[in-house]
């Protein structure tokens, strides 16, 4: 994996007070690939995902050793702005969180920070992202809607929609279908396809299924530690290490 590098993680230790929660974890994500994290409860898969847009910032008693690079950067380096690491590798979270506003200004709240956009700008900038969420054509005569009135599945669609606004580089997904319906599961899945084509892509996911469906690489984590990374059907039908076998044929976890 060394081609087309946007994330690099070397040697990744992260501890809550004093336990260690991920040990020596080195992981690279690529530009326009979608990487799978996958693993039993507890494994450390979302303390990760947190890590690579400095979400456990925080949390009281955080502490990360290692490096984690974006475009050869050091996130965690001195200098670095963390407001700004999180406009380019946003977030969506296993539970749809709109805020209680409109679908229009859910959409335009991170554009309308540090960002004079007039007001045709803004609106541009939220079509646009509501249709690379492929939520525009059902709510476009509804904008000025509450965002808690559409269906689950729509509400986690404007949340991506929302991330998409501020044009990150990078889209870190939290089990972003795991309280949706099988239709609209489908529809974030075929999503994760499209922007994939623009974005680098992490997903926690615990759907094996869901996994081997939507991702390029997937990486199995276990107890902390990163067992084994490859590409997912290897993963998949031909794992390098006996936990992972043990672990996606469903002998654990």
């Amino acid at each position: 994996m060394d081609k087309n590098i946007k994330m690099s993680v070397r040697n990744l230790n992260f501890y809550y007070g004093s336990a260690l929660a991920l040990k020596n974890v080195c992981l690279d994500i690529l530009a326009n690939h979608v990487t799978a994290l996958i693993g039993p409860s507890g494994c450390g898969k979302t303390t990760f995902l947190r890590c690579l847009n400095r979400m456990n910032d925080v949390v009281e008693g955080a502490r990360v050793e290692g490096q984690i690079l974006l475009d050869g950067e050091d996130i965690y380096g001195p200098e670095v702005d963390s407001v700004q690491i999180r406009r380019r590798v946003g977030m969506v979270f296993q539970k749809s969180n709109p805020f209680p506003k409109t679908l229009f200004e859910n959409v335009a709240y991170g554009l309308r920070i540090d960002n004079p956009y007039s007001k045709k700008e803004l609106t541009a900038r939220v079509e646009k992202s509501l249709r690379d969420a492929a939520l525009w054509e059902e709510v476009k005569d509804r904008l000025n809607d509450r965002a808690f009135e559409l269906s689950g599945g729509q509400q986690q669609r404007l949340c991506i929609a929302r991330a998409l606004a501020v044009e990150p580089e990078v889209i870190l997904m939290d089990e972003p279908a795991s309280a949706l319906d099988p239709i609209a599961t489908q529809k974030i899945e075929e999503l994760i396809q499209e922007l994939k084509k623009k974005y680098a892509i992490v997903i926690v996911t615990h759907n094996m299924q869901q996994a081997a469906r939507v991702s390029d690489y997937t990486a199995f984590f276990y107890l902390g530690e990163l067992i084994e990374v490859d590409h997912t059907d290897k993963i998949f039908t031909k794992p390098g290490v006996k936990k992972t076998e043990e672990y996606v044929t469903g002998r654990f976890g």
